[in-house]
C-alpha cells in the first residue's frame, strides 16, 4: 500500500515522468532474466567452493560451532539480537552491542554446555549458510527451468526465487550441522575476548567510543603451552 500511494503520489505531480518511469521498469523486466542468469552461474560456481573450503577446516567449524552457540546462549537470554558473527580459526567475531563481559560469559556457557552435548547449540537460522543455501537454491532451479523451457523470463526468477526461499532454510540447518559446523569441541578452550574502545577528545570535549566489534579468542587444549600471559 505505501508504494502504491507513492506512486500515485508521483504520478499525481509529475506525470510527464511516467514515460520514462514506465520505460524503466519495462527494462528492468527485459534484463532481470539475463542478469540472473549470470548469477546463478556464478553462485552455483562459488557457493560449492566456499562451503568445502569451511567443511575441510575443522577448527575453523569448531569455532564457527561456538559462534552460533554463544549467540543463541544471549538469545535465550535476551531474545532476538541483531549480532552477527564470523568465525576464524583462532576464535570468532562478534559484531553488534553486546556487554564484552556477558559475551565471554556466555561463549564459555556455550562452550560448557555443547561439551555436555548440546549439539543443537552449534546451529543458528541467521547463519550465512542459509542464505548461501537459497542463492544456491535459486540459481539450481532458475537454470534447470532455463534448460527445460529453452525461455529466459521473469517469471521463472520468480518461480526459482519462491522455491529457494522455501527449501533453503529448510537444508541451511542439516548443512551448518553436517559441514559447516563441528560440535566435537573436547578439546577446546576459550581465552577471553578482544576489543577496541575508550574514548577520544575533539575540540576540547570528551567523547565514549562504544565498541561493536568483539573477537572471542580460542584455542585447542594441546596448544595451551604455547600461550603466553
Amino acid at each position: 500500500m505505501p508504494l502504491i500511494f507513492f506512486l500515485l503520489l508521483f504520478l499525481l505531480f509529475a506525470p510527464w515522468l511516467f514515460p520514462f518511469l514506465l520505460l524503466f521498469f519495462l527494462s528492468l523486466i527485459f534484463f532481470l532474466p539475463f542478469g540472473f542468469t549470470i548469477y546463478s552461474l556464478y553462485t552455483i560456481l562459488t557457493v560449492p567452493v566456499e562451503i568445502w573450503r569451511i567443511a575441510t577446516d575443522k577448527r575453523l567449524r569448531k569455532n564457527h560451532a561456538l559462534e552460533h552457540a554463544t549467540i543463541n546462549v544471549i538469545e535465550e537470554r535476551f531474545g532476538p539480537t541483531n549480532l552477527a558473527g564470523l568465525a576464524r580459526k583462532d576464535g570468532f567475531y562478534i559484531k553488534g552491542f553486546v556487554d564484552p563481559i556477558l559475551l565471554e560469559e556466555a561463549a564459555r556457557v556455550a562452550l560448557f554446555r555443547m561439551k555436555r552435548g548440546e549439539k543443537s547449540l552449534a546451529v543458528h537460522k541467521r547463519c550465512g549458510t542459509t542464505m548461501a543455501m537459497v542463492n544456491f537454491i535459486a540459481a539450481v532451479t532458475f537454470l534447470l527451468l532455463l534448460f527445460l523451457t529453452g525461455y529466459l523470463t521473469v517469471l521463472n526468477v520468480l518461480l526459482a526465487l519462491l522455491v529457494s526461499y522455501a527449501l533453503g532454510p529448510l537444508l541451511s540447518p542439516w548443512i551448518q550441522m553436517k559441514l559447516t559446523t563441528s560440535a566435537k569441541v573436547d578439546d577446546m578452550e576459550i581465552l577471553g575476548v578482544e576489543y577496541g574502545g575508550g574514548g577520544f577528545r575533539a575540540w576540547g570535549l570528551p567523547f565514549l567510543y562504544i565498541p561493536t566489534d568483539f573477537f572471542v579468542r580460542t584455542i585447542e587444549r594441546k596448544d595451551l603451552g604455547r600461550v603466553r600471559f
